[in-house]
């Protein structure tokens, strides 16, 4: 552990629609590069870091099954365009000087490593950043699941979610000025309380791995970095508060 931060090894969890900037479809590069930044910080700190990276800002699997695909195969679309995300976000952190290997549950050898367990592990330990993409590799579960399976299999001390607002809210703070933003909450809270921040298999894996996750604004500049030094606003979630 690092004496500049809280946690040796964590998981970022970045949504795909986080890299669409101010667009409604597709990547930022500037917004790319902030993320990377904000990453490269983190690794100054002597922290050991792996992402996942959703897909909604290319395709959706679960909003082409709603137009009549069938579910199984929009799934594997929505993987494919994690990988995209993940080789672009390679690309950003590479330019600003952060080692990084992209690993996917899909094989395609020739972009990327296929999911090797001890491989990404010792990547991290030679101070690389790890992108896992392509989800688990299997259709009907989320990246959320994805992050939270690959932050429990990496042995990470936090899973870190970066979302539009800073923490955890009793209801849409963009939406109700009087929503609550919440410092800790429990594993049951979120799940009682049905607050849409992460699916339920996702919270229950982090439970039964005792596995903090951490809700911030990924959109602040230099948030991450903040958060892993226990700064800033942001939303705990933890077996008891």
């Amino acid at each position: 552990m690092s004496p500049q931060t809280s946690y040796k090894r964590v998981m970022l969890k970045v949504s795909g629609e986080a890299l669409m900037g101010q667009g409604d479809y597709g990547l930022d590069t500037n917004t790319c590069r902030r993320i990377a930044e904000d990453v490269k910080g983190v690794v100054e700190l002597g922290a050991e870091v792996c992402l996942v990276i959703g897909g909604g800002n290319i395709f959706r699997g679960i909003a082409g099954a709603a137009t009549g695909m069938d579910r199984a195969q929009a799934d594997y679309m929505g993987m494919l365009a994690t990988v995209m995300n993940a080789l672009a976000m390679q690309s950003a952190l590479e330019k600003v000087g952060v080692p990084t290997r992209v690993q996917s549950a899909i094989a395609m050898q020739s972009v990327c490593e296929p999911y090797i367990r001890r491989r990404a592990i010792r990547h991290m330990e030679k101070g690389r950043v790890v992108i896992f993409a392509a989800g688990t590799g299997n259709p009907f579960f989320t990246t959320d699941t994805a992050a939270a399976l690959r932050a429990a299999e990496m042995q990470c001390d936090a899973l870190l979610k970066g979302t539009q607002v800073d923490g955890v809210y009793s209801a849409d703070p963009r939406k109700n000025a009087q929503a609550e933003r919440y410092v800790t909450l429990t594993y049951l809270d979120m799940l009682a309380r049905d607050l849409a921040v992460m699916d339920a298999a996702a919270i229950s894996l982090c439970r039964e791995n005792k596995l903090p996750i951490i809700v911030f604004n990924i959109h602040e500049q230099g948030a991450f970095t903040s958060v892993m030094r226990g700064e800033g606003n942001f939303t705990t979630v933890v077996e008891q508060q």
